[in-house]
């Protein structure tokens, strides 16, 4: 029973100390000329997804703003019982 619980621990550790190391090229720089250059908002530079997420985020933003004016003027004035 623990001959294998003891393999299954050597085994993971063989695949976790045995990955190779890749080089990783630094992006960060390129990415903060691009926010840091002038022109357009800061939360459209993202390119297109951004764009799409910000106009759904106000499109939700004014729906939801009318749907609670709408509310408030529902719970305002009640329909009246004859």
């Amino acid at each position: 029973m623990f001959r294998h619980l003891e393999v299954l621990r050597l085994l993971s550790k063989r695949t976790i100390c045995s990955s190779s190391c890749r080089p990783v090229e630094n992006k960060v720089p390129l990415t903060q000329k691009a926010f840091q250059a002038s022109g357009m908002p800061v939360h459209l530079k993202g390119g297109s997804s951004d764009s799409f997420l910000y106009k759904l985020t106000m499109g939700l933003t004014v729906l939801g703003s009318g749907y609670v004016v709408y509310e408030l003027v529902r719970a305002a004035l009640p329909k009246k019982n004859n």
